[in-house]
């Protein structure tokens, strides 16, 4: 029984990888967009007395926001 071993590196292959890469950054910026405007609603949405109980105000909603990170 042969084996047969292929090493080469296919033509444009980095570029697909480039390619690959910026649609990932691409995602994850967006998806990082949406999860911090999903925070930010969610938190708005909330009474001053549930974000007291939070131990938020509203006026730091944004700060949250912006503090957060996956």
């Amino acid at each position: 029984m042969a084996a047969y071993e292929n090493t080469r590196v296919l033509a444009g292959s980095q570029a697909f990888g480039s390619l690959s890469n910026f649609a990932h950054s691409i995602t994850s910026a967006f998806a990082t967009w949406n999860d911090k405007r999903t925070t930010r609603n969610s938190l708005s949405k909330l009474s001053d007395r549930e974000l007291e109980d939070i131990g938020l105000s509203r006026s730091v909603i944004e700060d949250v926001v912006s503090r957060h990170t996956l």
